[in-house]
């Protein structure tokens, strides 16, 4: 059973504010919990369903002084913000991450620019984890990584990517002359006859935007994802994440 001040605790969890004062985040489900811990998230509270698979499981990880309500699905569908909960609520600390300096002048990064839904945020990252990108650049402007609907979409992900909040334009500057800046602009050059490297920053714009000029500004190498075939009406514009995902599978593409 879970008390009525744990409810209220963790439905103030849902709120940015109350986030980060407490440095901590939700995450649901067997998979996102699971992932998180075994790449060393600390937890500081568990409901767990009882009699679940993910009751079974608990063993199998560092679990030590952390409190651990065992519940009926019908007490985790109070403090739940999924639809349909699924055995196990997590409070984590949010990590705080060493960045090596000019990350992205040796390997490849992703960066993005003003991207608010959490969805494509969440999205972004499940890509960035299976493309073995392990470090994100968001602007101050994205989407926060540990809304829950961004903590969801990115179905563990989060386990293997670093996630930075910085000055985007401010970033890039300081990073040495030598080091390609990719975006995707409709007059860029087509994304499959152009020379790639395995190391730089991707820039990813807003949804409706695109990338701001003072970002653009500092692209080195503009990329046009071509539709097909190119003389047939198309639409406008391709939604970020999928955008994203085109793109990070031809950087890699080229490295095997």
């Amino acid at each position: 059973m879970i008390s009525k001040n744990k409810i209220k605790y963790l439905k103030s969890l849902e709120m940015k504010k109350h986030r980060q004062a407490e440095s901590v985040f939700v995450a649901e489900g067997p998979k996102i919990v699971g992932d998180l811990l075994n790449a060393g998230f600390e937890p500081t509270y568990l409901a767990v369903v009882e009699c679940s698979d993910f009751a079974s499981r608990l063993q199998n990880f560092d679990l030590n002084g952390v409190q651990i309500d065992f519940v009926t699905a019908d007490d985790l569908r109070k403090v739940s913000s999924l639809e349909a909960p699924q055995q196990v609520l997590a409070v984590l600390k949010q990590p705080i991450w060493q960045l090596g300096s000019n990350i992205a002048s040796k390997e490849l990064c992703l960066a993005l620019d003003e991207v608010q839904n959490p969805g494509n945020l969440g999205t972004i990252i499940r890509l960035a984890a299976w493309f073995g990108i392990e470090h994100l650049f968001c602007s101050k402007g994205c989407a926060d990584v540990y809304n829950s609907k961004t903590v969801q979409a990115t179905m563990g992900g989060l386990a293997h990517v670093k996630v930075h909040y910085v000055d985007l334009v401010e970033m890039i500057g300081n990073l040495p002359d030598s080091t390609p800046i990719y975006g995707t602009f409709l007059d860029g050059e087509n994304l499959y006859g152009k020379q790639l490297e395995q190391r730089g920053l991707i820039v990813m714009g807003n949804e409706g935007r695109g990338v701001s000029k003072e970002v653009e500004n500092l692209v080195t190498e503009k990329l046009f994802i071509p539709n097909y075939p190119a003389e047939r009406e198309s639409t406008e514009s391709l939604n970020v994440a999928i955008a994203t995902a085109i793109v990070c599978a031809e950087f890699r593409r080229r490295a095997l």
